[in-house]
This record gives C-alpha cells, structure tokens and sequence, in this order.
C-alpha cells in the first residue's frame, strides 16, 4: 500500500502495561458489536505488525456461564492473538464473579475488561453499559467479584462520562477503580445521551488522569487518525488510546498508529481502491472461515463494505449492489467493475459510523433517585446473548 511521508512527532508515549502484558505502542482496539469478531481483529493485528491489544466483541457474563453456543464462538481466539482479551458484560455481582472464574481456570483469556460504556437502550433500560455506575455501591461488588475471580489475570473497564452532564461519574467509578484492584481505565469523552453525536470531551480523560495517577488511563473518543491519537496523548497526559469507529472500513489505521507512536516518518497508508478492495475481499473470506460458511460470511460482511468504499468514486447502484452479495465471487466480480486505479480520496479520513446524539436515555424505573442504592437490577438484567 502507498504511504505518505509525515514529520516526526516531538511526544511519544510510553508502552503500556496491562497487569503482566506490555502493550507497545499503547493503542487499543476497541470492542464493538458486531464488528471486533476474530476476523476483523486478525486484519488490525497484521496492519499493526502485531503490536497493540485487540479486544473481543462484548461477552456477556450470563451467555458465558450457561456456554451460549453464539457466545463460545465469539470467544475464539486466532493461536496468533496474544495476549487474548475478552470483554465482559453483567450486572449482577455473582454472575460476573463466576463468568471470570470461567475464564480463569479454562485458561481461555489473558485479559478481561469490564463493559460499563455501552449506551444501547436495550442495555442501559436493565441498567448495564454507561448506566450501570450511576449505582456506586453495585459497581464496586462487580468489579471487586471481577478482581478477586479474575486471579493473576489483568482486569481493567471502559466507561463514559455518566448518564448525562447533570449525572456525570467517571470521577466516583476511576476511584472505586482503582481501590478494587482495576489494573487501567478506558474513558469515553462522551455521555449515554450523547451517544455517539457531538464531539468527544478529551478534558474530562484529563480530569480522570489527574484524579486516578495510580493507574494507566486511555482515551477514547474522535480518533479518526493517527494524528489525532497523539494529539489526545498530548492534550489530556493520557498513557494510551482506544480506537472505535475511526478503524471501521479501515483495519491499515493501526500501522499508522504504530508509526506514529513509534516516531517514524516514512508512513501513514494510504490505499489504492484496488488494494482496498483487495482488503474487502480478505475480510469477507476471513469471515466465511470463521463462521464455517461462506454465504453467511459474505452476508455478514454487508455492513462493512460503505465503511470501506467511503470517498471513492462509485455510484450508487454499485454500492447497492456489493451490499447485497452473498459469494465471494459476486463480491470480487462487482469491485472488479470499478476504477480500481483511484487514490485515496481526500477527506476519507474522517468520521465514520454512527453519529446519533441528544438520545433520551432509557434507564429503569427510579434509577436515578438514589445513587448507591443497588435497588431496580433484575434477574432479566443481564443479557441473554453476547456480542450487543
């Protein structure tokens, strides 16, 4: 693939340490439903060179102990990913604390971060995801169950702000963090109601680094280059970043991350439409593999083919129509029909995925009158499927 020539950066941050794991250069992969499935983890983990942590869609906790046959798929990991990182969803401390035993003595993870940021409705109304540590006193029984199930392995979370800007809580649940034994907190610029509209408040992954400085913090939140991963290293004293939807449609961003942080000039990629497509064509494979059939593999690939295709050339009906094939060989033959010769497209950088903001936040009932009150979480609270 091209690359383009930038200037060396005058910071570099330090490698990252996850319990007994050294994450070199400190850049995430961060769990998405849907989309962080083994195949597309293997395609970040070879633009890398194999440097950073790719995280596994979320797993929940319940799925996990009844051995939910979606879920131990979803918990599959290539021999080549190490260290094996497995993201877990619960609410209710005892399910928690026994899918991380699982975990532990199966042998089948090396690292398990904890899911307090999702802000899906069908989520935050059991209150899990970014609704859950509103409640002080039930987010501190589920990361300690996690911690003291978890053994020798690194337990970390990933958060937002709060509910929203009058509900806010990543101060309260870094310091129940760090005083249960979290080994790095991941922080989302944004609250649920924001969802994934406005812009991300790097300031509040600052206040946190300065309220937590026991502990790694990283950033997350409008990353949609490797400049713009410095540049939050650099304006918050964060010790590293995870990246979302900045990658999706563009697994080559982590070679640029790891260019960056490693101070190297010679490179942030820049595809063709034809090594792109090339690119698309291995993903769909990859995925036909995984699942064992390569249709639903194909068809399980749809979503991503406007993500990749953003800023080329290619009309509409030809976007229609790659996004409704279910064979590889439809798939190439379409790509094939294009311009393949076109450069990377000014401004494809950009953002890319949902932008949905101002959402009301869809929480149970009396949720918000008391704050340590471990009231309102049900037995139905925790997710029966994993993976969102």
């Amino acid at each position: 693939m091209s690359t383009l020539t930038t200037p060396a950066p005058d910071t570099i941050a330090a490698p990252l340490r996850i319990g007994p794991h050294t994450v070199a250069p400190p850049v995430v992969l961060a769990p998405m439903a849907g989309i962080t499935n083994a195949p597309f983890r293997t395609l970040c983990r070879e633009f890398s060179g194999g440097k950073g942590l790719f995280v596994s869609e979320m797993i929940t906790t319940r799925a996990l102990v009844e051995r939910n046959e979606k879920t131990m798929q979803l918990i599959h990991f290539d021999p080549a990913e190490t260290p094996r990182s497995i993201q877990l969803y619960g609410v209710d401390p005892v399910t928690v604390g026994k899918a991380v035993r699982m975990i532990a003595e199966e042998d089948l993870a090396d690292h398990i971060d904890l899911n307090f940021g999702c802000p899906v409705p069908k989520v935050t109304r059991k209150g899990g995801g970014s609704a859950l540590p509103y409640k002080r006193n039930l987010l501190r029984a589920i990361v300690r169950e996690a911690v003291t199930g978890a053994g020798d392995l690194p337990v970390t979370m990933k958060m937002r702000k709060g509910i929203d800007d009058d509900h806010l809580t990543h101060l309260d649940a870094g310091r129940i963090a760090v005083e249960e034994g979290v080994t790095a907190i991941a922080l989302h610029g944004r609250t649920t109601a924001q969802h994934y509209g406005g812009t991300a408040d790097w300031d509040a992954i600052a206040r946190l680094k300065e309220h937590v400085p026991e502990i790694p913090v990283l950033g997350n939140g409008d990353i949609w280059s490797a400049e713009d991963a410095l540049r939050m290293v650099r304006e918050t004293g964060c010790d590293g970043v995870v990246v979302g939807r900045g990658c999706l449609g563009r697994p080559w961003l982590f070679a640029d991350l790891v260019a960056v942080f490693e101070g190297r000039t010679d490179a942030f990629v820049r595809p063709t439409l034809r090594e792109v497509a090339d690119v698309m064509v291995r993903h769909a494979t990859l995925l036909g593999e995984w699942i064992g059939d390569e249709a639903r593999g194909v068809i399980d690939f749809r979503k991503h083919v406007a993500w990749y295709l953003k800023g080329f050339a290619v009309g509409s009906e030809m976007r229609k129509r790659l996004a409704v094939t279910s064979s590889l060989e439809a798939l190439r033959a379409g790509l094939d029909e294009l311009d393949l010769d076109q450069p990377w497209p000014a401004g494809a950088d950009g953002p890319r995925g949902r932008t949905s903001g101002n959402n009301r936040v869809v929480l149970p009932d009396g949720w918000l009158k008391d704050p340590y009150d471990r009231a309102g979480v049900g037995a139905d609270a925790e997710l029966d499927t994993s993976g969102g």
